[in-house]
C-alpha cells in the first residue's frame, strides 16, 4: 500500500464555556471508502478512504455534554495491489480495515493533524491532547 493523496476538507474548533478541569478524548473513524480512478497508476487500483478525527473536551468533575471539540475532516488516496484491494473491500462490509492498513493510516493522520490542533488549542485557550516537553533548572545539591 502506498499513500498517494492526503487531503483535508473541513477544519473547526469550537469552545461552549470555560472549565477548570477538561477531559480530552480523541477518536479517528473512517466514515467513507470507495474506488477511485487515476491515470497514474497503471498496476494498482486506487481507493479514496474519507476519515474524522475528533478532539472532544468534557468537564472533569461532571460528565456533562461536551465544552469544546477541535474536527478534522478529510481523505487519503491509496494506491493498492489487487489482493489489497480486495481485502479492504472484504473488511470493509464491517466498516473495518486490516491492521496492516490500518495502523499506518492512523499514524499518518495523527502526524498531520496534531500541529494544526495545537495550534487550534492554542487560539481556543484549550489544553493541549500532547504532553508538551518541559525543562526544569537542575536541583543543586549543596
Amino acid at each position: 500500500m502506498q499513500i498517494v493523496g492526503f487531503n483535508f476538507t473541513k477544519i473547526s474548533g469550537y469552545k461552549s464555556q470555560k472549565s477548570s478541569k477538561m477531559n480530552v478524548n480523541a477518536g479517528i473513524e473512517f466514515t467513507d471508502l470507495e474506488k477511485e480512478k487515476l491515470e497514474l497508476l497503471k498496476d494498482s487500483e486506487a481507493m479514496k478512504l474519507t476519515f474524522k478525527h475528533t478532539l472532544d473536551y468534557d468537564n472533569a468533575d461532571k460528565k456533562e455534554d461536551k465544552i469544546a471539540q477541535i474536527l478534522f475532516e478529510g481523505n487519503l488516496i491509496l494506491s493498492l495491489t489487487k489482493d489489497e484491494s480486495k481485502d479492504v473491500l472484504k473488511s470493509w462490509k464491517k466498516k473495518t480495515l486490516p491492521e496492516n492498513i490500518n495502523l499506518p493510516l492512523y499514524n499518518l493522520i495523527l502526524k498531520r493533524c496534531a500541529p494544526k490542533a495545537l495550534q487550534l488549542q492554542e487560539e481556543l485557550n484549550l489544553p493541549s491532547h500532547v504532553r508538551i516537553p518541559r525543562i526544569d533548572s537542575p536541583k543543586s545539591t549543596d
